[in-house]
């Protein structure tokens, strides 16, 4: 996939059912690894995507059978022929825009829905069930008249809107993070601009979601392997924590980074125009008790990003890490004791181990 066209390659999937993705306006490709996060030969699968890559988000199966497109007036699951699953649409993302959109050709080019916002979707973690981030209202009616976002749970064979709930929230985008186990739960981290960031945790019982609004402006980053223990940073970027799936801060794994990120070692000492440590909005859960961070955005006017190891366990601590060569992003977490990071030119994926750093 071209480069100047494409986004940047990502792993995604949980552990043992990784994939290599990537999408450009036209497609989205993903190729199956290995337990060693090798791809496997031959095994690429492609997406015909029905709207252009700013226009939207995508998350694609765990058995890489379909993918699933979030876009401004629809959610749409596509086979690698390009025919549509099945469609559920519901009400524009473009802010002042009341239309119910029934094809992408409406809107695709009027100046007015340049730049819309936008929800997301996620699969379970058995692919069984969709849940998906959109504005309201679904054709078929508001959920109620104070609700602007909603939060859907789809099946993901049919289509069939199995619930809805309200999001509570008036998005400008959004992101899903599954229960690695639990099929029935999913975490949503939404951002609403400037004005905060709601964390909600969903739960189906087969007839009713039940949303836990975790209280705070908060995103969250990960899910522990077990699926009992989330990652999250402040809205204000100064405290990452663990929490319980309730949102309770567990046990004094807290951390503001003022507090424990020592000054960046090309700084001058004490100087007054040295920008505030914060934690990036990245990393995540490389096992149960160990996590994969970044200062990168504070570390920026001196240069290299730095990315550091936390031990909740407590045998190693917090502990900046020492790569062969300069990295120059943020990780993204992969669960398996590895994480990920792309290189300067978003084109080249490279993979790291907790014990030995390599490519």
């Amino acid at each position: 996939m071209p480069a100047s066209q494409a986004g940047p390659p990502a792993i995604a999937g949980l552990p043992g059912r990784s994939m290599l993705v990537q999408r450009n306006d036209d497609e989205v490709v993903a190729r199956p690894l290995d337990d060693a996060f090798v791809p496997r030969a031959g095994a690429d699968v492609r997406f015909p995507a029905p709207w252009p890559r700013h226009r939207g988000t995508w998350e694609v199966a765990p058995d890489a059978s379909v993918v699933v497109f979030a876009g401004v007036h629809a959610v749409r699951v596509v086979e690698p022929s390009g025919a549509t699953r099945w469609e559920v649409r519901h009400g524009c993302w473009y802010g002042a825009c009341r239309e119910m959109h029934t094809s992408y050709d409406e809107y695709a080019d009027r100046p007015d829905h340049r730049y819309p916002e936008g929800g997301s979707v996620g699969f379970s973690a058995d692919g069984t069930i969709v849940w998906a981030h959109v504005r309201g209202p679904l054709p078929e009616g508001e959920l109620h008249p104070d609700a602007v976002d909603e939060w859907l749970v789809i099946d993901a064979v049919s289509g069939r809107v199995l619930a809805r709930a309200d999001a509570e929230a008036a998005a400008a985008g959004s992101f899903h993070l599954p229960h690695p186990t639990d099929p029935r739960q999913m975490g949503l981290s939404i951002g609403e601009g400037q004005d905060g960031a709601p964390l909600r945790w969903g739960r189906w019982d087969g007839e009713e979601p039940a949303v836990d609004c975790l209280e705070g402006d908060l995103c969250l980053l990960s899910v522990s392997p077990s699926g009992d223990r989330l990652m999250t940073i402040s809205h204000d970027q100064d405290r990452l924590a663990v929490r319980d799936s309730r949102g309770a801060v567990m046990e004094t794994w807290e951390w503001e980074a003022e507090a424990v990120i020592p000054g960046h070692p090309d700084a001058t000492s004490g100087d007054e125009d040295e920008p505030p440590a914060c934690w990036d909005w990245a990393g995540g859960f490389l096992d149960e008790t160990t996590l994969v961070v970044s200062t990168a955005e504070s570390d920026d006017q001196w240069g290299q990003g730095r990315h550091w190891l936390i031990d909740i366990a407590g045998s190693f601590g917090f502990v900046p890490i020492a790569y062969p060569s300069p990295v120059s992003c943020e990780p993204t977490a992969l669960g398996n004791g590895a994480w990920s990071t792309v290189s300067e030119s978003r084109d080249v994926l490279h993979v790291w181990d907790v014990r030995t750093p390599e490519d």
